[in-house]
Parts: C-alpha cells; sequence; structure tokens
C-alpha cells in the first residue's frame, strides 16, 4: 500500500455489528494515520439492525433487544468510548425475581439457578417445577462420567444428558428461548454454550463445576459501578441511543440506506458490489455484517459458503401492552416470566417491563411486554394483528388474571430475526473464514449469524473484523 492511496472499506450491512465495525475502522485507521474510505452499505432505511426504541406518552419500548449483559466488556468498552457511561441504567434491584409458566400457574425460579443449572440444593429441592423423580434423575450428574468425544453436540441434548428431560423442558429451555427462540435439539452447544462443555470436561459434574465457577470471584476491572450492581443494563433513553451515538460519531463515513446488494464480485484487484438501484460501488476490503442467509447468496462462488445456508432464522413477534395501574389490579413484582412449549400457550414470555426498568413507564402505568414465536412454532406469521393482540389478551388473562383494556398496544414483527446456530456451526465457520482469508482481498463475517447473538457479541466481532481488515492492508 503507498502512504498516498486512499483504501475503499465497504461495509454491507448497517446494524449495530456493522456501526461497531465502521467506528472502530475509522478510529485505528485515524490513529495509524492510513487514508481510508469507508462506505456502509444498509438494505432498509434506518440504521440500528434490530435494535429500535419507540417514545410514546412517556413510555420507553423497545421493539427489538431490551438490554445487554452488563459484564461484557466488549460493549462496555464501547459505552467508554462513545462517552455513554452516564445514560446507562440497570434493572430494578426491588424486581430480581422470575417466574416460569408451569401447569397454568406462575413458579418463582429456584434461587441458585445458573442458566439453569442448578447450584443451590434446597431451594431446587423446594421447587415445584420438577418431580421427585425429575429431581432425582438431575442429582444424577453428580455420579455420571464425563463424555469422552470432543465432537459437537446439540444444547438439548447435553442438558437431558447430564440433568435429565424434566430440567430441559420446565426450565431450560424456556429460560434460554429469549435469547435464541430455538429448538434446543438443534442448536449447537459448541456455538451457544461451550462453557458448559468445558465444565464438564474439567469437573465431570455439571452442577459441581458451576458450584466451583459461582465461588470465583468474578473479575470486575473495567466495570462501571452500575454494571458490577446490574446483570443487565440498558440506557435511560432506550437502545436506540447506542445507534444513534454510533452514527453521530462517523461524520466522515458515508452511509446509503435504503439500497441492497444484488451481486459482488471480484474485479482482479478488488470487489464491484452491484446494488437494487443498478449503482455500482467499488471496494479495495469488504466486511460483510449481513445475516447469513445474504452472505451466502452473495458468496456463491467461495466453496463452503453454502453453510451458512444451515444456519435458519425464527421469526418473532414482541407485543407491548400499556396499562393504568388502577385497571390491572395488583402490581407484579418482579421481571416477568417464561412459558416452556409443553405448556402449549400462544405467547413464549412476557417481560413486566415497568417493573424490571423504572424509566420504561411514566408513574401509574404498567408496561408488558410478550413475546411470541419460536423455532418450529412459526405459525402465528399467518395472523392479523388483531388475532396477535387477542391471543396475547387471552393468555395475560389466563396467567395474571388481567383483564382490563390497554391503552395502546404496540407489535414489533422481528422477521427472520433469531439465528438458530446447528449442530457443528463452528467447524463449518472456521472452515469457511479460512477459504476467505485467501480471497484477495479477504472478506470478513461478523455478525449475529455467527459469532454470538447478543450485542457484545455483534460488537466484538464488528471491531474484530476492522482489526483483521487493517491487519491486512498493513501486513
Amino acid at each position: 500500500m503507498t502512504a498516498d492511496k486512499r483504501i475503499r472499506i465497504v461495509i454491507a450491512g448497517g446494524g449495530i455489528t456493522g456501526l461497531s465495525a465502521a467506528f472502530y475502522l475509522t478510529k485505528q485507521c485515524a490513529n495509524s494515520r492510513i487514508p481510508v474510505d469507508i462506505t456502509i452499505v444498509e438494505k432498509s432505511e434506518r440504521l440500528g439492525g434490530k435494535i429500535r426504541t419507540l417514545h410514546r406518552d412517556g413510555f420507553v419500548i423497545e421493539k427489538g433487544p431490551d438490554s445487554f449483559l452488563a459484564r461484557k466488556l466488549p460493549i462496555i468498552n464501547l459505552v467508554k468510548d462513545l462517552g455513554l457511561e452516564d445514560q446507562l441504567t440497570g434493572t430494578n434491584p426491588n424486581a430480581k425475581t422470575n417466574y416460569i409458566l408451569h401447569r397454568g400457574k406462575l413458579h418463582a425460579m429456584p434461587l441458585g439457578l445458573v442458566l439453569g443449572i442448578p447450584t443451590a440444593v434446597t431451594p431446587f429441592m423446594k421447587t415445584g417445577l420438577i418431580s421427585p423423580l425429575g429431581k432425582l434423575r438431575a442429582a444424577m450428574d453428580l455420579l455420571l462420567p464425563r463424555r469422552g468425544a470432543d465432537e459437537d453436540e446439540s444444547l438439548g441434548g447435553f442438558i437431558r444428558r447430564r440433568l435429565g428431560q424434566e430440567v430441559l423442558e420446565h426450565i431450560t429451555e424456556p429460560l434460554l428461548a429469549g435469547i435464541y427462540a430455538g429448538d434446543t435439539q438443534s442448536l449447537s452447544l459448541a456455538a451457544t454454550f461451550p462453557q458448559f462443555k468445558q465444565i464438564e470436561r474439567k469437573h465431570r459434574s455439571l452442577i459441581l463445576g458451576m458450584l466451583a465457577a459461582k465461588k470465583d470471584t468474578p473479575k470486575l476491572d473495567g466495570l462501571p459501578e452500575i454494571a458490577r450492581r446490574s446483570l443487565f443494563l440498558t440506557f435511560k433513553q432506550g437502545l436506540s441511543t447506542l445507534v444513534d451515538k454510533l452514527e453521530q460519531s462517523l461524520p466522515g463515513v458515508r452511509i446509503v440506506t435504503g439500497q441492497g446488494i444484488e451481486r459482488l464480485t471480484n474485479d482482479g484487484g478488488g470487489y464491484v458490489l452491484k446494488l437494487t438501484d443498478g449503482t455500482d460501488l467499488e471496494a479495495d476490503g469488504l466486511i460483510m455484517a449481513l445475516p447469513s442467509y445474504e452472505a451466502a447468496r452473495l458468496l456463491t462462488d467461495v466453496p463452503g459458503a453454502e453453510a451458512l445456508e444451515q444456519v435458519s432464522y425464527a421469526s418473532v413477534a414482541n407485543i407491548a401492552l400499556a396499562y393504568n395501574q388502577e385497571e390491572i389490579g395488583r402490581s407484579h413484582a418482579g421481571s416477568g416470566f417464561v412459558v416452556p412449549r409443553k405448556e402449549g400457550r400462544f405467547i413464549t414470555a412476557c417481560t413486566w417491563t415497568s417493573s424490571k426498568w423504572l424509566h420504561a413507564a411514566p408513574k401509574g402505568k404498567v408496561l408488558l411486554r410478550t413475546y411470541v414465536g419460536r423455532s418450529n412454532d412459526q405459525d402465528w406469521l399467518r395472523l392479523s394483528e388483531k388475532q396477535l393482540i387477542e391471543g396475547v389478551r387471552a393468555d395475560l388473562k389466563e396467567t395474571m388474571g388481567i383483564t382490563a383494556e390497554p391503552e395502546f398496544v404496540e407489535i414489533s414483527r422481528c422477521l427472520r430475526s433469531m439465528p438458530q446456530y446447528p449442530v457443528g456451526h463452528r467447524e463449518r465457520l472456521a472452515r469457511l473464514n479460512e477459504r476467505l482469508k485467501l480471497l484477495k482481498p479477504g472478506i470478513w463475517l461478523c455478525g449475529a449469524g455467527y459469532e454470538g447473538v447478543g450485542i457484545p457479541d455483534c460488537v466484538q466481532q464488528g471491531k474484530t473484523a476492522a482489526e483483521r481488515l487493517i491487519h491486512y492492508f498493513v501486513e
């Protein structure tokens, strides 16, 4: 690379991953005095991907994700870089209790559950969520040998093997449904919770291993005080705060919205991207922060890219309902409840949003956010808005006794929003990435469809892609 040659970088996808990649790419190029022209191409009319906050009548309503894990440093470091620490807010300390619907009734989750794994004996033995035989089967984890094979297995198969079917169906599956909206029998253990396999290798027993990890003092270096107090964080004015600040921090970046990429070709020294309006965009380097199915469509000439088509995406909807506190009777202390598949309900979960997040509703008002749809359960896609609301309200009546008319309802249809990592996903992705590195120039994949679905994971993937692209041009 000559000193006066400007590198043309295109970032395909303007969600949180693509924005993070652009932010760190801009920062690194400025620090290294690398002349660069960066363009973000986003198919929709707005940036931020699934992150979108609605402000209505004093309510703060998330139409996509509502928070992020507080102790994941990639997001904390980005917040610091953007100067947004004073905008962070944590969950209500008085709303720590979560519930699981079991046989039509809400049961408090036993204390000591860590990702659905029991680490405290007495609360687990007292819970009505698991039968005596189910508890005995879970206790067998203390005696069972570790699995000898190293190959990947399904998350559901692992939990059933260690703790039994009841724990899987009544606790683990509904808890994890909010993260992946997936079928645990199909989800890859290595791609979703690799720490479970590592614990089994090291401690043999999953329960003993989780107990040992619980006793270790977590490292909180670099975390703001609020992240030490709350497991989840968001911003006082919603998650769109992060998107807006990122966009403001990219004054030198060209942003193209409302344009998809129809075709990608390599002209021998770079790439030509044909946009939906017929224009061509040339790039010396390419970061693809796209859903895996979109990346697969553009990479048909790359051997192994068909592996991306194996990552299916579930569609979900969240339906927010606003009420007057007086009209729904008693207040519900806690953060909400999840619903196992076998309960046969329309909703998969309900967040008591105004209880969990004190900034989410005006005084005297209540905000609930319900969820519909998961992998292998996509019938809701054919329903009208009226039918969605009727189904949600029927479940709220039967589970919480709410019969009042909501002041308003906000429906968010999140189509193909939840990637489902199949067994063997990490190995196939690693092989594909090795092939992409051989291209001249290389292509870097990042986003929820690849190496983690949470906001911190996406931020880290965007940053890593930026670092690898810079390394490619300066090596």
